[in-house]
Order: structure tokens, then C-alpha cells, then sequence
């Protein structure tokens, strides 16, 4: 295949940095933070470091807005964005040079319980499956690329995340 044009670059001088640095010290943790208000109904906005506020809001059979994703939404969101940084990084560093990467992700969900408001009766909440479809436009074989897709999901944080069990502790303030 030939790329008749490539993605803008990532400086690789930082991200071996990036990267020494992370095996210098492999117990590293970092903490990020975000700050969720309700705007009205249930239309969230989400302020990340210094960044103007991202939106979260529910389509309209789910009483909301419709003016931007709804959480779960914004959950795959953040799963397609984070394998697409794992595999953009990981061609980088094995000197693939990729046109193009898309990703296509589905996830099942059973919203009968509505946040607890709806019907209780025990089943999964969240996510039950997730599905992603990956497109590379890039002069690897298949195997290859089907290999660099595997390691960027592998040690995604936010596949991860989905795939592990995390301890979350909400309370009162």
C-alpha cells in the first residue's frame, strides 16, 4: 500500500523521553482530576485541568438535552481515543508510519435500571460487551498491524480500567 500522505507527527525524541522516564520508575502513579457540575437537567459539565468544559448530557428518551455525548457514550469515547494514542505511540516507536487510524467501537449496555430508578431486579450494570474495530492506513502487512493493535490495547489505561476491577469510593463532601 502506498500512503500518499501520513498523520502529523509525534516528536519521538519526546516520547522516548516520555518513555525512559516511565521505566526509570515503574511504580510511578499519577492522580489526574476532573470537576463534574450540572448545568441544568442532566446536561454535565466537566472541567479538566485548565481546558473549557467538556459536556455530558443524556439524548432525549433519556430526559436530556441532546447537546453532547451521554456518559456511556463518553466512556467509548475515551476507549477509542486511548487505543488510538496506544497504537499511534507504539508505530512511532517501531518506525510504522501510519496515514490514517480509525476506530469503530460498540458497547451493550442494559439501561432498564435506569440509574436505580428503574427496574432493580440483579443484573450486570455497565458495560456487558465492547466491541472495536480497527482501520489503519499504513505500508505494514496485516500482521504487523494486527500485532501493534494487540500491545496498544494491552497496556491501554483506559481498557484497562473497563477490563479491571477499580475500587471507586463516592461519598458526601
Amino acid at each position: 500500500m502506498t500512503i500518499t500522505s501520513k498523520l502529523a507527527p509525534i516528536n519521538k525524541d519526546r516520547l522516548d523521553a516520555l518513555s525512559a522516564k516511565g521505566k526509570s520508575d515503574p511504580t510511578q502513579v499519577r492522580t489526574i482530576k476532573c470537576r463534574t457540575v450540572t448545568e441544568a437537567r442532566f446536561r454535565q459539565l466537566n472541567f479538566i485541568r485548565d481546558l473549557p468544559a467538556h459536556v455530558i448530557d443524556e439524548p432525549p428518551q433519556l430526559l436530556g438535552d441532546d447537546t453532547a455525548p451521554n456518559p456511556s457514550e463518553a466512556v467509548l469515547a475515551a476507549l477509542g481515543s486511548c487505543i488510538a494514542v496506544g497504537i499511534h505511540a507504539n508505530a512511532v516507536t517501531q518506525g510504522i508510519e501510519l496515514a490514517s487510524i480509525e476506530l469503530e467501537l460498540e458497547g451493550d449496555i442494559n439501561i432498564t435500571s435506569v440509574w436505580g430508578t428503574g427496574h432493580t431486579a440483579p443484573k450486570p450494570v455497565g458495560f456487558t460487551a465492547v466491541r472495536v474495530r480497527v482501520k489503519l492506513d499504513a505500508p505494514a502487512d496485516r500482521e504487523t498491524l494486527a500485532r501493534l493493535v494487540a500491545h496498544a490495547v494491552e497496556w491501554s489505561p483506559v481498557t484497562g480500567s473497563i477490563r479491571n476491577p477499580v475500587p471507586v469510593d463516592v461519598r458526601l463532601a
